[in-house]
């Protein structure tokens, strides 16, 4: 129980990643607030874990109104909040720098690097009083890049960045920040893409092959890697960007 009776904030909780930090952390102890801009997800993830110790909040983290109740009421529920974890995120569009609408673009930065601030802006104070900590989704492409996402992997590059600058800003309130950086991980969105493709089987073999591994894992594996960041396991560990990329991002292959 590595997280027992910690007060966590997660976004994007609902699918995907953050659904199985979600199953994670209440295995772990932890009482968690989901949040999520889908109502039938939430309320499907909080009857599964049992809404006695966990609740859901509908929240588009883009919007300052919304991040800023969504974190009073958490507050408000539990009493204070340990733990913030800023897990969502969005991929679209598919496309070089120049082919990107100017509304694609806001509307990454505003999901994926805005949400980070907002959080921050309105969870520092109760963040202070418990000595918590901050922890961040970043990916490997936000280090490597990413061809034809131009824009989300400038996203992730800057929520790297900005876990360090975090860190040493926070430091000295004993909050620690820290960021995952996954590489592929067989989500929803990824298993659509390999059902799209003409040719399954390669799809496939591409996306194990990308980790040297040998496989494309499920979000466990980084919700492993999110608990132990979270916890008193970690407690010396800030300004860390940890790949959890089954080595993808090493060196030559044949």
């Amino acid at each position: 129980m590595l997280l027992k009776d910690r007060v966590l904030f997660l976004t994007g909780g609902s699918s995907g990643i953050g659904l199985e930090c979600a199953r994670m952390y209440a295995k772990e102890g932890a009482h968690v607030a989901i949040v999520s801009n889908c109502q039938p997800e939430l309320e499907s993830i909080v009857q599964e874990l049992g809404n006695s110790h966990h609740i859901g909040l509908h929240c588009d983290v883009s919007s300052e109104v919304q991040v800023k109740q969504a974190i009073s009421s958490t507050i408000s529920c539990f009493g204070r909040i340990d733990g913030i974890h800023n897990n969502a995120g969005i991929v679209t569009p598919s496309a070089m720098l120049h082919e990107t609408t100017t509304d694609e673009w806001h509307r990454l930065m505003d999901v994926n690097l805005k949400s980070i601030y907002l959080t921050t802006k309105y969870g520092l104070e109760s963040l202070r009083k418990t000595e918590g900590c901050i922890l961040n989704t970043s990916s490997l492409v936000g280090h490597i890049g990413q061809e034809m996402h131009a824009a989300y992997t400038a996203t992730k590059g800057g929520i790297s960045a900005l876990t360090k600058s975090m860190a040493l800003d926070y430091a000295k309130y004993r909050i620690r920040v820290n960021a995952v950086c996954p590489a592929w991980v067989r989500t929803p969105a990824v298993q659509s893409w390999v059902k799209e493709q003409d040719n399954k089987e390669s799809a496939e073999a591409y996306i194990s092959k990308l980790h040297p591994l040998g496989y494309c894992p499920d979000g466990d594996v980084i919700a492993d890697a999110c608990v132990f960041l979270l916890s008193d396991k970690a407690r010396f560990i800030t300004g860390c960007t940890l790949p959890v990329s089954g080595g993808a991002e090493l060196g030559y292959r044949r």
